[in-house]
């Protein structure tokens, strides 16, 4: 058992500051993206799938580039596919593996949302930022990720 550790004064304050910055951009994110018709989970999957092009790409990959589990992102894509988003197929070299493909109602859902979700990113985020700070915000990511991925894998 690890030994117990409070955090300082200032500790405390970047961690809930950090929290209440997160969960306020998610939510003023999904409120954005409601009025398209496609949901920040929607918007997860579809842009990766439209740069993947025709080719489409491994589900595990998608799952991977959003950083879900195997069943949220099953779910999730059962969801796109009953709506027209998505379609699913079994990958040509393994059995097992399924490939996602964007439909072009799919695209079209990404077309509509991108304009106004990207300008709401610009305004409510990355015009806050230098570009130092954009570097320092990569790095740090990045750290933290690099820490926590064995952690998901388990």
């Amino acid at each position: 058992m690890p030994e117990y550790r409070g955090l300082t004064k200032d500790e405390e304050e970047v961690w809930f500051a950090y929290i209440l910055f997160t969960r306020q951009l998610a939510a003023g994110m999904e409120r954005q993206l409601a009025g398209s018709g496609v949901s920040g989970a929607d918007y997860q999957m579809l842009a990766p799938l439209a740069e993947a092009g025709p080719s489409g790409m491994r589900a595990r990959d998608l799952g991977r580039s959003a950083g879900w589990d195997r069943s949220r992102l099953a779910h999730q894509l059962r969801r796109m596919e009953e709506r027209g988003l998505v379609n699913r197929e079994p990958a040509d070299n393994d059995a097992r593996g399924v490939m996602v493909h964007l439909t072009e109602m799919g695209r079209a859902a990404l077309r509509t949302a991108s304009p106004g979700h990207l300008a709401w990113v610009r305004a409510n985020f990355l015009d806050f930022l230098t570009p130092a700070e954009r570097q320092l915000l990569i790095g740090l990511s990045r750290r933290v990720m690099d820490k926590l991925e064995p952690e998901s894998r388990s």
